[in-house]
């Protein structure tokens, strides 16, 4: 639990860092290898909090994730309105002789929309004058916004007594029991007794210890087969929600629909409007259903919305319709799916690791591969790729049920008596 609070505390002061350096980056390999910086930061804090909610909360854990990723979607759609007030619509550079007249080009924000903004050649475009565009500040202020997170990570260590020069005064905010696992009163004698501490210190003070080849040993190819067909099914729908949030835009006002822009900027907006409020609907829900039930009728719902799309191809009304309605579907598939993984692999952390990242590369190449196919053949193949997409989704949740039915159940009396059964368990102690 130290190692990912420190590293925590750490990729969350560098996204508040990374944030007030962006507007003073005047080259653009300095600004490449910034925001690398905050993609690793970003990449450890989804999945150290992910690793750490399943870890601590087991199966409670559902409903725990829902409650994280709708703050996550909220903040994708709070973030842009934050910074909209600071955004230029005229040319961010004016030259001397038209400094104060206004220039029809609305550049940077058409150019935060993810489309093609067609031929510019028309435009006059000055490369020296006085600089007009407040954007800067909307960096500065996202990182003053994000600075109270490694502050309020930081104090959680010194509570804990986890800061090594700040350990001899400060009192914890809780017991080493009452963190998590309340519903099982059984845990805390069990885990209290002299047998059962070292196996808790040596499996799980070490971040990266699913990592470790000796997990693997005597593992049956089921095993392997759930957290592939795990990672494949978040492959497919993070990359749908990438993709569609990526291009809808550029779909809506190609024809045959024609969607005047101003209006189809709405639908970017509108897609994580849902996404948050579908994951804010998921957090009650899941204390209800299985996350099995919930992914199945997120898959399924995902393929029946691209189908009507594709139906109505023609019809702007459905177009935010359908949106709406993938939004709502794909809001809960990551956390439901997760929740789903780390059930029937008992709990220990490593199927979050493979299917964080098997999300975070199907965002990264589905992206490229639509945009790359919408050039080539026209933006129709928008809604073919969701479709195909959606299929394989489904595929591989249909792969992911065969192989939950074939994994095998450890038995009662193994599970009492083996060292590993203690190790999960004792995820949610704070280790002092």
């Amino acid at each position: 639990l130290a190692q990912s609070l420190l590293a925590l505390f750490a990729s969350s002061l560098a996204i508040s860092l990374v944030f007030a350096i962006i507007p003073l980056c005047h080259n653009v390999v300095l600004l490449a290898v910034v925001m690398a910086v905050a993609g690793l930061a970003m990449g450890c804090i989804d999945t150290i909090s992910n690793m750490q909610l399943v870890k601590i909360y087991q199966k409670d854990s559902a409903i725990f994730l829902q409650a994280l990723h709708f703050f996550v979607g909220f903040g994708a759609l709070l973030s842009p309105l934050i910074a909209d007030p600071f955004l230029s619509d005229t040319n961010c550079i004016l030259a001397n002789g038209t400094a104060n007249a206004s220039s029809n080009l609305p550049h940077i924000r058409k150019s935060l929309l993810p489309h093609h903004p067609g031929n510019l050649s028309h435009f006059d475009l000055p490369m020296k004058g006085m600089v007009v565009t407040r954007v800067s500040y909307a960096f500065w202020i996202m990182a003053l916004i994000n600075l109270p997170v490694p502050i309020a990570v930081f104090f959680l260590l010194y509570k804990e007594r986890m800061v090594p020069c700040f350990n001899g005064s400060s009192h914890p905010l809780l017991s080493a029991d009452e963190l998590a696992l309340e519903t099982r009163p059984g845990d805390k004698d069990e885990l209290s007794t002299p047998a059962q501490r070292p196996h808790t210190a040596a499996g799980h003070e070490d971040l990266f210890s699913c990592c470790q080849s000796k997990n693997f040993r005597g593992a049956s190819y089921t095993y392997f087969a759930v957290h592939i067909t795990g990672a494949l099914v978040l492959f497919m729908t993070d990359g749908i929600v990438g993709e569609y949030s990526g291009f809808v835009y550029s779909y809506a006002v190609e024809e045959p629909l024609s969607v005047v822009h101003k209006v189809a900027g709405y639908l970017p907006s509108l897609f994580w409007g849902f996404i948050t409020l579908g994951r804010l609907i998921s957090i009650p829900v899941s204390y209800r259903m299985k996350p099995a039930t919930m992914v199945f009728i997120n898959v399924v719902g995902v393929l029946i919305t691209f189908l009507l799309l594709l139906i109505f191809s023609s019809s702007v009304v459905f177009l935010f319709v359908g949106t709406a309605s993938l939004g709502l579907f794909l809001s809960s598939t990551f956390p439901s799916m997760l929740a789903y993984t780390e059930d029937i692999l008992q709990y220990k952390g490593c199927a979050t690791t493979v299917l964080v990242t098997g999300a975070g590369i199907g965002e990264m190449v589905l992206q490229l591969l639509v945009g790359s196919i919408i050039h080539d053949r026209g933006s129709y193949s928008f809604l073919v790729c969701g479709m195909i997409f959606g299929c394989l989704a489904f595929t591989f949740y249909a792969l992911l049920v065969f192989f939950h039915r074939m994994y095998p159940k450890p038995s009662p009396e193994l599970d009492e008596a083996s060292p590993d059964k203690a190790v999960p368990e004792d995820t949610g102690q704070y280790q002092r």
